[in-house]
């Protein structure tokens, strides 16, 4: 039996994750111990991810030979561009599929004051100690200092970059070692969330769930094949659900960008792409490539305001869409933006 299951591929053995989670979670509520599986995996995915982000930024900077192109502008256009169109197909599903959900009257944290406190504390996150930006996973910083430290060794030896380049090659093999415990790390998220709310409390928030990942579902599967047609004029779909299979299922589950840098860093190897070019738009997409967070941010404010405050979608629509876009993009990394 732990032959077969070890026969199995990573998505196969994730699946069985999945189900063992569910069963375990409806019949043995009160297991918690299981739940500690999620949690250590996802704690070891998000403090393996600032420092593998760090040295192969750096290590790629540092090696990179004039004239090489990374196609980093581009990837910045498809990760504003993909969000914008995310926030839009939220607004008109949200404002189709009407949900009613009920609200708390007080938030647990305060909302910055204006704008001038926002970019201040963007700034601030940006220029943030190096090592202290490592250990609170702020990728902002720690992208800024790896690509001042990359462009700082092109001026050295060989040897000395090719130190940081076996230090960000054995942080690999660490993150691989990571997620082949996985399935592991799944089942108890899963159990967690069945355990915690149980069947009952799911079906309450169903229909809602039933949206999001509808509207989720509509942007991976259509949105973004168009976009990724119109620069690859190929079929779009083998590579959609690939990186679907590879990624998708742990993103979705772990519910953390940061967590899932680690898995698009060796999906980006699978594929052979550029290191130069993933070792910096994978992070920094972690940071402002927000359609996720676009559609629940947009969803909820429009669920939220229609029935707080009753404002109709031509005067909500367009405000929500543009401000939740907003604060998706590199503001999602300050605390309680979002408010």
């Amino acid at each position: 039996m732990l032959e077969k299951f070890l026969d199995m591929s990573l998505v196969q053995r994730i699946g069985c994750g999945i189900l063992i989670g569910i069963i375990l979670g409806i019949f043995l509520p009160t297991w918690g111990f299981i739940a500690l599986l999620g949690t250590l995996f996802v704690s070891c995915l998000k403090a393996i991810a600032p420092l593998l982000v760090f040295f192969l930024t750096a290590a790629s900077i540092a090696k990179h030979k004039m004239g090489n192109e990374t196609f980093v502008k581009p990837i910045l256009g498809l990760y504003l561009g993909g969000t914008f169109l995310a926030a839009f197909v939220a607004v008109i599903t949200s404002s189709i599929f009407t949900v009613p959900i009920t609200l708390q009257e007080t938030a647990s944290e305060q909302a910055p004051q204006n704008i001038g406190t926002v970019l201040s504390t963007m700034l601030t996150n940006v220029t943030q100690n190096p090592i202290q930006a490592i250990i609170d996973s702020n990728y902002l910083g720690v992208l800024f200092w790896a690509v001042l430290l990359g462009l700082a060794l092109r001026t050295r030896t060989e040897a000395t970059k090719e130190v940081i380049d076996q230090i960000s090659v054995a942080l690999s093999q660490v993150v691989q070692l990571i997620i082949s415990f996985a399935p592991i790390g799944i089942l108890g998220l899963v159990y967690e969330s069945i355990a915690t709310t149980g069947l009952s409390g799911l079906t309450e928030y169903l229909q809602l769930v039933l949206v999001l990942v509808g509207t989720m579902l509509f942007v991976a599967l259509i949105i973004y094949p168009l976009l990724t047609f119109l620069f690859i004029k190929e079929n779009p779909y083998p590579l959609i659900f690939f990186c679907l299979k590879e990624s998708a299922i742990s993103a979705f589950f772990t519910r953390s960008s940061a967590a899932n840098i680690p898995i698009n860093m060796m999906l980006a190897e699978k594929l052979k792409l550029t290191k130069e070019s993933y070792a910096i738009s994978i992070p920094l997409g972690a940071t402002i490539n927000m359609g996720g967070a676009a559609v629940n941010d947009c969803s909820s404010t429009r669920y939220r305001s229609f029935f707080r405050l009753k404002i109709d979608f031509k005067h909500l629509g367009g405000f929500s869409c543009l401000w939740c876009i907003w604060s998706s993009w590199g503001f999602i990394t300050i605390d309680s933006f979002g408010l």
